[in-house]
């Protein structure tokens, strides 16, 4: 699977850290290890089992090999799942070729494309609608009335979209293994969010077109974000936004 390639080639470099912060909001978790390096990854909130206590070895994950909670990004639990993607992307830095930009601005849209979103990025829905033919967007929980098509018709919607926009929220719940095959007609696949592994090496060659993600420029302010449970819209100046074009 996708997140075992990321896992081996981060593991070298987990391998030379050790974690020195990590905070589980109810909007992002992030992880910072000792040389600085901060990641995060989106925290499915409504997946955490009940109780008052959810990770159960909580007092004893700062001073960890960073290696040791990177595996984490290989389990079928939200979130350990997120702690070990927030640890991989404390890891990794900006990419040669990536741009501070939005995503929007990389991609190539056609007036006839029909366009596909897993995940709802509701500041890019209108600016696609109005580039593209339509707009599908895809959600885990869609509301009857929303106007937000389930998870579940990805398989009827995907295949016949030339744009398709996927978080990277999916490969926390270990979606996105199987939505990547159903983007075989689309011209542009992009992985978006502040989860994104901005690893180039990796989505090359699996039809991904584009990575867009942010670098942490201010950990502590993207700790405290997290803690005050805060996300995207509270990150402001303490990430930078990086989109990056695959080469085809």
């Amino acid at each position: 699977m996708l997140i075992d390639e990321i896992c081996e080639a981060l593991l070298p470099a987990a391998a030379e850290r050790a974690v020195a912060d990590v905070r589980i909001g109810l909007g992002y978790t992030a992880v910072q290890v000792d040389d600085g390096g901060c990641g995060l990854a989106y925290t499915f909130r409504d997946e955490i089992p009940s109780g008052c206590s959810v990770i159960h070895s909580a007092g004893t994950l700062v001073g960890r090999q960073a290696s040791e909670l990177a595996l984490w990004a290989k389990s079928h639990e939200a979130l350990p799942a997120a702690i070990g993607l927030a640890t991989l992307n404390a890891l990794i830095g900006v990419p040669a070729g990536a741009v501070e930009t939005d995503l929007l601005a990389l991609l190539a849209c056609e007036p006839a494309d029909e366009a596909g979103m897993v995940g709802h990025f509701a500041p890019l829905a209108d600016p696609l609608k109005a580039r593209c033919r339509a707009l599908h967007i895809l959600e885990l929980r869609a509301d009857p009335g929303s106007g937000l098509l389930p998870a579940s018709a990805a398989a009827e919607v995907l295949p016949r979209c030339r744009i398709v926009i996927l978080s990277a929220t999916t490969l926390i719940n270990r979606t996105l293994d199987e939505l990547l095959p159903l983007c075989r007609s689309a011209r542009e696949v992009a992985i978006l969010g502040p989860s994104t592994p901005m690893l180039p090496e990796v989505f090359a060659g699996r039809g991904v077109t584009c990575l867009s993600g942010v670098r942490v420029s201010s950990a502590e302010r993207a700790l405290r974000v997290v803690s005050e449970g805060g996300g995207t819209r509270q990150f402001g100046g303490a990430v930078r936004k990086l989109t990056l074009r695959l080469p085809a």
